[in-house]
Formats: C-alpha cells, sequence, structure tokens
C-alpha cells in the first residue's frame, strides 16, 4: 500500500483500537473528484480484507486501486437487457429561493411526501417551480416533519457551525459497545448466519463482501420496499426474503432468525426498531451472542439522530456538495463521483463485523454502530486538488469472462478489487429481486 493513504490510520484506530500492518496496493488511477475518493475506496476494502486476514483466512491481503474504484459504482454489465435508471423522474437538486435544494424520492412514499408539501403533481418542471417558492431550510424542514426526505445544500462551514454537525464532530468513526463477556466461538465466516436488515446501500454492501467469503447471508425486506435499480448490486450473494413486521407472525418469524444468527447487520432509523418493540435490550435477550452491527445516516447523538438520510443527501447537508460547486466554479451543487459515504461506510461495517467475531472468539461481546455523515467527516479531512488526466473510467477490460445468471437476466460483473491469500469473494447466489426466497437460511 502507498503508506501515504490518508485514511489508513484512522480506519484502523476506528477498527482495530490500534494500527496494523497494510494490504498491498495494485491498479492505478483515480475518480474525477474535489475530494480524495479513490483513496477512500481503496483503504475501506482494504480495511475488510485486514480485518479479513486477522480471523486467519489468508494472507496477503491485496487490493486493485483501479477495480476498487469501480466497485464504488455500478459493476454489473447487462448482456441484452438494460438495467432502470438510478433515480425516478422528481429526484434531484432544485434551486430554491436562497440556495440548492436535494429531493430523495425514489421511494414512492418519500415522493408522495414531497410532493404533498410542494402541492403538485409528480412532473419535474412542476416540482421545480414550487420549489423557488420557498426558502431551503424550510422546505427541508417541512418535507422531513411529512416523513420525506429533504437535504437543504450547506457549505462545510455552515455545517461545522449546525448543531448535528457538532454533535458529529465530537462522535468516533466507530462507537464500540462492550456486551460482556461470552463463551468463545471460533471466529470463521463459513457459515456465519448474517442477518441484514438494511437497504441502499451502505449496508447491503457489507453484507455482500461477507457473503463473499462464505458468509451466510439473508437479507429482509418489507412488503412496500423495492431498489430496482441497485438490487443486482446489492443482492449479490444472499436470500432475500420479505416479512411485513406489521403482522405478529411475519414479526414472530423475525425474532425465531434473530435466535439463530450470529450477527444482526440493521439501517433502520434510531428509534424504528423500538417502535417495532425489537429495542436493544429485547434483541439481547433474545440472542445474548448475537454480534450488531448498525448504521445511521447522520450520526448517533444530536438533534438530527431520527432523521431519515441517503448517500446523496448528506453530502449536500455537510458540505461536500457545495464544496464541489466552489472548487469547479460552477453555479450548481457538484457531488461525488460516486455514492462513496455509501459504499466506504459498507466495507466500514464489514470490518467492524469481522472485528467482532475476532473478539467474540477471545470470549468478549461487541457490537459497533456507524454512520454516513461521520464517513463524510473522515472524507472531507483531507483537501485534494481535482486533476482530470488519467481518471479512471470502466472498460471492457475490467470484466469478468465468465457470466453471471441474474434474476434479470445474463451479464458480466467487473472482477473484485480485493484478494486474500490470492483468492477472489466468491458469492454462491447470483443477483435476484427482493422477495425471491423464504425466510430461511440457506441450507
Amino acid at each position: 500500500m502507498d503508506e501515504a493513504n490518508p485514511f489508513w490510520n484512522e480506519l484502523c484506530d476506528g477498527v482495530f483500537g490500534e494500527r496494523v500492518a497494510p494490504y498491498r496496493l495494485t491498479g492505478v488511477g483515480h475518480l474525477p473528484s474535489y475530494f480524495r475518493t479513490t483513496d477512500l475506496a481503496e483503504a475501506s476494502i482494504g480495511l475488510a480484507g485486514v480485518a479479513l486476514a486477522r480471523l486467519g483466512v489468508g494472507e496477503p491481503v491485496s487490493v486493485d486501486r483501479r477495480r476498487a474504484a469501480l466497485w464504488f459504482d455500478m459493476t454489473l454489465r447487462p448482456i441484452g437487457w438494460e438495467a432502470g435508471s438510478l433515480w425516478d423522474a422528481v429526484a434531484g437538486n432544485y434551486q430554491c429561493k436562497d440556495g440548492w435544494i436535494r429531493l430523495h424520492t425514489n421511494a414512492r412514499h418519500h415522493r408522495d411526501a414531497a410532493l404533498s408539501v410542494l402541492k403538485v403533481a409528480a412532473d419535474r418542471d412542476l416540482v421545480a417551480g414550487a420549489v423557488l417558492d420557498w426558502n431551503g431550510e424550510a422546505l427541508e424542514k417541512a418535507i422531513v416533519a411529512a416523513n420525506g426526505c429533504a437535504a437543504f445544500m450547506r457549505t462545510a462551514k455552515e455545517w461545522r457551525a449546525h448543531p448535528q454537525g457538532q454533535a458529529l464532530a465530537r462522535d468516533p468513526l466507530v462507537h464500540w459497545q462492550d456486551c460482556g463477556d461470552c463463551a468463545p466461538r471460533a471466529a470463521t465466516l463459513k457459515g456465519l448466519k448474517v442477518l441484514d436488515l438494511t437497504r441502499v446501500l451502505a449496508g447491503p454492501v457489507a453484507t455482500r463482501l461477507l457473503a463473499g467469503f462464505e458468509a451466510n447471508a439473508l437479507r429482509i425486506d418489507p412488503p412496500s420496499w423495492n431498489e430496482p435499480s441497485v438490487e443486482m448490486e446489492v443482492t449479490l450473494g444472499k436470500r432475500c426474503a420479505g416479512l411485513d413486521l406489521r403482522k405478529s407472525d411475519d414479526l414472530a418469524r423475525l425474532k425465531e432468525l434473530m435466535q439463530e444468527a450470529d450477527v444482526f447487520v440493521h439501517g433502520y432509523r434510531a428509534d424504528a426498531l423500538e417502535q417495532l418493540g425489537l429495542g436493544a435490550e429485547v434483541r439481547r435477550a433474545l440472542n445474548p451472542e448475537m454480534i450488531d452491527v448498525s448504521l445511521n445516516a447522520y450520526g448517533w447523538s444530536g438533534p438530527w439522530v431520527g432523521r431519515r438520510g441517503f448517500d446523496s443527501l448528506v453530502q449536500m447537508s455537510c458540505g461536500i456538495a457545495a464544496t464541489g460547486m466552489a472548487e469547479s466554479g460552477g453555479s450548481k451543487p457538484v457531488p461525488l463521483p460516486v455514492q462513496a459515504l455509501d459504499h466506504a461506510t459498507g466495507y466500514l461495517m464489514a470490518a467492524c463485523v469481522l472485528e467482532a467475531l475476532k473478539a467474540r472468539s477471545e470470549g468478549v461481546l461487541k457490537s459497533a454502530k456507524v454512520s454516513l455523515a461521520r464517513t463524510a467527516l473522515l472524507l472531507m479531512k483531507e483537501p485534494f486538488a481535482f486533476v482530470s488526466e488519467g481518471a479512471i473510467v470502466q472498460s471492457a477490460a475490467d470484466f469478468s469472462d465468465g457470466v453471471e445468471a441474474t434474476g434479470w437476466g445474463d451479464a458480466h460483473r467487473v472482477n473484485p478489487p480485493l484478494r486474500i491469500d490470492g483468492k477472489l469473494p466468491e458469492w454462491p447466489i447470483a443477483a435476484g429481486p427482493l422477495r425471491r426466497h423464504e425466510a430461511v437460511w440457506r441450507e
């Protein structure tokens, strides 16, 4: 590894509590970005790889920098079919009276919430006209109050002065909790039961990585939730089932799965599981030795701890999009070239699971909490001068010759960036639609 990677030490401190030997680095290049996005991609994937090595999976750990950048984006190339658009017709950035705001409307209920506030139909021009009548913070507050998702664009300076930004600055990269002693258990991924209650995109990235190294991952989604644009990315290697947790029978089945799980990875808002009667104390009673790793958008303290959020919204809130606009000399928000907060946080979560497995093998039970906004703070600490020459662009040579028989049709996938002892991850289940399996573990 290039020892100048600016993120390695803080990632190690956050997950391992110590500096550890780095990974081997191959490949070159960078994504066009006003932040060190490719360095973050390389280091976060390397972190997960080193965490695997600490379990005795093998060595050396090798990360291909180019492939790491490509795996922070869409990795599938369909053969004779087309993937859906990443965004619905309303989602995006809109100019308001005093700046810019981003609406996240991919989920139907989030779109309905935004449109109910704006009092217009689902037409982009009508939405743009309505947004112009609002001050950004007022519209953000109104949409959030309606159970929607929106983020007014703030500068990094404004975010540092904001109560949530101030709370976040006091947070560690990983909130570790020591849950007491437990019976030592072998630290292996083979057959490890990972219960996945996460959505786009960070949590599914974590469980995808674990599934690629022999974990038994089971994803659970509610009946109404869909991720048509990314399901071919986030379902790789997993059984995908559906449960309606508002129904007593389905809630009871989830509790049974929790009792059987080794690891529970979830991305619900801070109080959502409590409202379902599945708070931390209940989960611990169901399975006292289950490792619990959770994700929140805006952090685990402060006034926004319960706020819905996605990568693109956090970029607007914390100053990433405003910095890109200022550095480019443009007049519109400039986000990162990929959903880097999601992906990096996903590999961070995977590393936390692996380090918690190591601790459990030594008789100590640990759980961890991470957030997209705290990962953004890590990224924003490091300045980067934009360089357009030599930027990484996906090409045919990046894809595996093998054909993946996905649930939508055959496809090629970008070769994985991570090797452990010379071996690439292998996924036992091809990508496919949500809720296509029964809510049972893979045999």
